[in-house]
Protein backbone atom coordinates (compact mmCIF):
# COMPACT_ATOMS: atom_id res chain seq x y z
CA UNK A 1 0.00 0.00 0.00
CA UNK A 2 1.21 3.41 -0.93
CA UNK A 3 2.34 5.73 2.24
CA UNK A 4 1.44 8.81 0.56
CA UNK A 5 -1.84 7.81 -0.78
CA UNK A 6 -3.47 4.81 1.19
CA UNK A 7 -6.73 6.06 0.00
CA UNK A 8 -6.35 5.38 -3.94
CA UNK A 9 -3.26 2.66 -3.42
CA UNK A 10 -5.93 0.32 -2.44
CA UNK A 11 -8.49 0.77 -5.76
CA UNK A 12 -5.30 0.47 -7.62
CA UNK A 13 -5.11 -3.59 -8.90
CA UNK A 14 -8.80 -3.80 -9.20
CA UNK A 15 -8.70 -0.57 -11.50
CA UNK A 16 -6.14 -2.03 -13.72
CA UNK A 17 -8.05 -5.36 -14.27
CA UNK A 18 -10.60 -2.90 -15.05
CA UNK A 19 -8.57 -1.28 -17.52
CA UNK A 20 -7.95 -4.60 -19.74
CA UNK A 21 -9.77 -4.70 -22.93
CA UNK A 22 -13.50 -6.57 -22.48
CA UNK A 23 -12.77 -9.26 -23.94
CA UNK A 24 -9.99 -10.26 -21.42
CA UNK A 25 -12.37 -9.31 -18.95
CA UNK A 26 -14.76 -11.38 -20.15
CA UNK A 27 -12.30 -14.45 -20.01
CA UNK A 28 -10.69 -13.38 -16.27
CA UNK A 29 -14.11 -13.34 -14.94
CA UNK A 30 -15.29 -17.12 -16.50
CA UNK A 31 -11.92 -18.23 -15.34
CA UNK A 32 -12.67 -17.33 -11.68
CA UNK A 33 -16.57 -18.48 -11.72
CA UNK A 34 -14.76 -22.10 -12.63
CA UNK A 35 -12.08 -21.83 -10.41
CA UNK A 36 -15.15 -21.35 -7.62
CA UNK A 37 -16.98 -23.74 -8.66
CA UNK A 38 -14.19 -26.59 -8.76
CA UNK A 39 -12.52 -25.04 -4.95
CA UNK A 40 -15.80 -25.27 -3.33
CA UNK A 41 -16.18 -28.97 -5.29
CA UNK A 42 -12.40 -29.70 -3.76
CA UNK A 43 -13.29 -28.64 -0.52
CA UNK A 44 -16.72 -30.87 -0.19
CA UNK A 45 -15.82 -34.05 -1.65
CA UNK A 46 -11.82 -34.14 -2.32
CA UNK A 47 -9.55 -33.11 -5.14
CA UNK A 48 -9.36 -36.93 -6.44
CA UNK A 49 -12.51 -37.48 -6.07
CA UNK A 50 -13.33 -34.58 -8.08
CA UNK A 51 -13.48 -34.68 -11.98
CA UNK A 52 -13.59 -32.31 -14.86
CA UNK A 53 -16.41 -33.55 -15.63
CA UNK A 54 -18.27 -32.37 -12.29
CA UNK A 55 -16.44 -28.85 -11.94
CA UNK A 56 -18.13 -28.68 -15.63
CA UNK A 57 -21.44 -29.43 -14.63
CA UNK A 58 -21.98 -27.31 -11.49
CA UNK A 59 -19.78 -24.29 -13.67
CA UNK A 60 -22.93 -25.03 -16.53
CA UNK A 61 -19.96 -25.46 -19.16
CA UNK A 62 -18.83 -28.50 -21.35
CA UNK A 63 -15.49 -30.41 -19.92
CA UNK A 64 -13.99 -29.23 -23.79
CA UNK A 65 -14.84 -25.43 -22.65
CA UNK A 66 -12.82 -26.29 -18.88
CA UNK A 67 -9.90 -26.92 -20.80
CA UNK A 68 -9.80 -23.66 -22.76
CA UNK A 69 -9.56 -22.12 -19.68
CA UNK A 70 -7.20 -24.71 -17.83
CA UNK A 71 -5.11 -27.48 -19.44
CA UNK A 72 -5.37 -29.45 -16.20
CA UNK A 73 -7.07 -29.97 -13.71
CA UNK A 74 -4.17 -28.93 -11.78
CA UNK A 75 -4.08 -25.46 -13.33
CA UNK A 76 -7.86 -24.69 -11.52
CA UNK A 77 -6.24 -24.50 -8.64
CA UNK A 78 -2.70 -22.95 -9.48
CA UNK A 79 -3.78 -20.31 -11.51
CA UNK A 80 -4.51 -17.08 -10.63
CA UNK A 81 -4.53 -13.03 -12.33
CA UNK A 82 -1.94 -11.50 -10.00
CA UNK A 83 0.66 -11.81 -12.03
CA UNK A 84 0.05 -9.19 -14.85
CA UNK A 85 -1.10 -6.73 -12.11
CA UNK A 86 2.39 -7.36 -10.02
CA UNK A 87 4.41 -6.49 -13.25
CA UNK A 88 2.12 -3.44 -14.02
CA UNK A 89 2.28 -2.49 -9.64
CA UNK A 90 6.32 -3.12 -10.20
CA UNK A 91 6.72 -1.11 -13.18
CA UNK A 92 5.06 2.28 -11.59
CA UNK A 93 7.60 2.50 -8.49
CA UNK A 94 10.56 5.02 -8.34
CA UNK A 95 13.00 3.89 -10.73
CA UNK A 96 16.13 4.65 -7.97
CA UNK A 97 14.72 1.75 -5.88
CA UNK A 98 16.25 -1.15 -6.03
CA UNK A 99 14.72 -4.38 -7.08
CA UNK A 100 14.27 -5.94 -4.02
CA UNK A 101 12.61 -2.48 -2.53
CA UNK A 102 10.49 -2.54 -5.70
CA UNK A 103 9.09 -5.84 -5.19
CA UNK A 104 8.44 -5.08 -1.36
CA UNK A 105 6.52 -1.25 -2.25
CA UNK A 106 4.56 -3.69 -4.98
CA UNK A 107 3.28 -5.97 -2.59
CA UNK A 108 2.25 -3.24 -0.03
CA UNK A 109 0.43 -1.93 -2.70
CA UNK A 110 -1.66 -4.47 -4.00
CA UNK A 111 -1.73 -7.02 -1.32
CA UNK A 112 -4.23 -5.23 1.11
CA UNK A 113 -7.38 -5.46 -1.79
CA UNK A 114 -5.97 -8.66 -2.82
CA UNK A 115 -6.45 -10.36 0.78
CA UNK A 116 -9.38 -8.56 1.40
CA UNK A 117 -11.02 -10.01 -1.91
CA UNK A 118 -9.49 -13.74 -2.08
CA UNK A 119 -8.46 -14.36 1.74
CA UNK A 120 -10.64 -17.31 1.57
CA UNK A 121 -9.60 -18.54 -2.42
CA UNK A 122 -5.71 -17.88 -1.64
CA UNK A 123 -6.39 -20.17 1.58
CA UNK A 124 -7.90 -23.05 0.14
CA UNK A 125 -5.45 -22.83 -3.22
CA UNK A 126 -2.54 -23.13 -0.75
CA UNK A 127 -3.85 -25.72 1.55
CA UNK A 128 -4.54 -27.63 -1.44
CA UNK A 129 -1.45 -27.24 -3.20
CA UNK A 130 0.49 -28.38 0.42
CA UNK A 131 -1.91 -31.59 1.19
CA UNK A 132 -1.72 -32.75 -2.75
CA UNK A 133 1.28 -34.33 -4.23
CA UNK A 134 -0.04 -33.84 -7.66
CA UNK A 135 -0.34 -29.96 -7.42
CA UNK A 136 2.86 -29.75 -5.34
CA UNK A 137 4.87 -30.55 -8.63
CA UNK A 138 2.19 -28.40 -10.75
CA UNK A 139 2.33 -25.52 -8.41
CA UNK A 140 6.70 -25.36 -9.90
CA UNK A 141 5.90 -26.12 -12.24
CA UNK A 142 3.58 -22.88 -13.07
CA UNK A 143 5.72 -20.56 -10.99
CA UNK A 144 8.37 -21.63 -13.48
CA UNK A 145 5.97 -20.56 -16.38
CA UNK A 146 4.22 -17.41 -14.93
CA UNK A 147 5.63 -15.84 -11.58
CA UNK A 148 9.44 -16.52 -12.09
CA UNK A 149 9.36 -15.52 -15.84
CA UNK A 150 7.44 -12.16 -15.15
CA UNK A 151 9.63 -11.79 -12.22
CA UNK A 152 12.73 -12.14 -14.65
CA UNK A 153 11.57 -9.91 -16.85
CA UNK A 154 11.07 -6.66 -14.63
CA UNK A 155 14.21 -7.46 -12.81
CA UNK A 156 16.02 -7.69 -15.91
CA UNK A 157 14.42 -4.41 -17.20
CA UNK A 158 14.88 -2.42 -13.78
CA UNK A 159 18.89 -3.45 -13.26
CA UNK A 160 19.31 -3.12 -17.06
CA UNK A 161 20.96 -7.24 -17.32
CA UNK A 162 20.21 -10.08 -19.72
CA UNK A 163 17.14 -12.28 -18.27
CA UNK A 164 19.23 -15.22 -18.36
CA UNK A 165 22.05 -13.33 -15.97
CA UNK A 166 22.52 -16.24 -13.55
CA UNK A 167 22.69 -12.94 -11.01
CA UNK A 168 18.74 -12.50 -11.91
CA UNK A 169 18.05 -15.85 -12.17
CA UNK A 170 19.23 -16.35 -7.88
CA UNK A 171 18.05 -13.37 -6.76
CA UNK A 172 14.72 -14.56 -8.43
CA UNK A 173 14.87 -17.63 -7.07
CA UNK A 174 15.60 -16.63 -3.84
CA UNK A 175 12.93 -13.76 -3.98
CA UNK A 176 10.41 -16.06 -4.25
CA UNK A 177 11.66 -19.09 -2.33
CA UNK A 178 11.44 -15.99 0.98
CA UNK A 179 8.14 -16.01 -0.39
CA UNK A 180 6.77 -18.96 0.01
CA UNK A 181 8.31 -19.70 3.30
CA UNK A 182 6.43 -16.58 4.16
CA UNK A 183 3.05 -18.38 2.58
CA UNK A 184 3.37 -21.45 4.60
CA UNK A 185 4.16 -19.91 7.74
CA UNK A 186 1.00 -17.95 6.92
CA UNK A 187 -0.89 -20.74 6.22
CA UNK A 188 0.13 -23.19 9.28
CA UNK A 189 0.73 -20.75 11.70
CA UNK A 190 -1.54 -18.99 14.55
CA UNK A 191 -2.59 -15.93 12.19
CA UNK A 192 -1.29 -13.12 14.56
CA UNK A 193 0.25 -11.20 12.05
CA UNK A 194 -1.02 -10.92 8.20
CA UNK A 195 0.70 -12.64 5.20
CA UNK A 196 1.42 -9.16 3.45
CA UNK A 197 3.51 -8.63 7.28
CA UNK A 198 4.41 -11.81 7.06
CA UNK A 199 5.92 -11.65 3.27
CA UNK A 200 7.48 -8.01 3.79
CA UNK A 201 9.40 -9.66 7.14
CA UNK A 202 11.13 -12.34 4.69
CA UNK A 203 12.10 -9.99 1.90
CA UNK A 204 13.25 -7.44 4.58
CA UNK A 205 15.36 -10.43 5.82
CA UNK A 206 16.59 -11.22 2.87
CA UNK A 207 17.86 -7.62 1.68
CA UNK A 208 19.84 -8.37 4.82
CA UNK A 209 21.52 -11.16 3.63
CA UNK A 210 19.91 -13.39 6.13
CA UNK A 211 21.83 -13.06 9.22
CA UNK A 212 21.35 -16.38 11.36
Amino acid sequence: MSTSHPENAIDRPRDRLDRLPLRERKKLRTRRAIQDHALRLFTEQGYDETTVEQIAAVAEISPSTFFRYFPTKEDVVVTDEYDPIMAEAFRSQPPDLSPLDTLRATLREILPQVMEKDLETIETRLRLTAEVPALRARTFEAMREGTFAVLTELVAERTGRRGDDPAVQVFNWAVLGAMQAALYRWLDGPRTESLAVLLDDALEFLSRGCPL
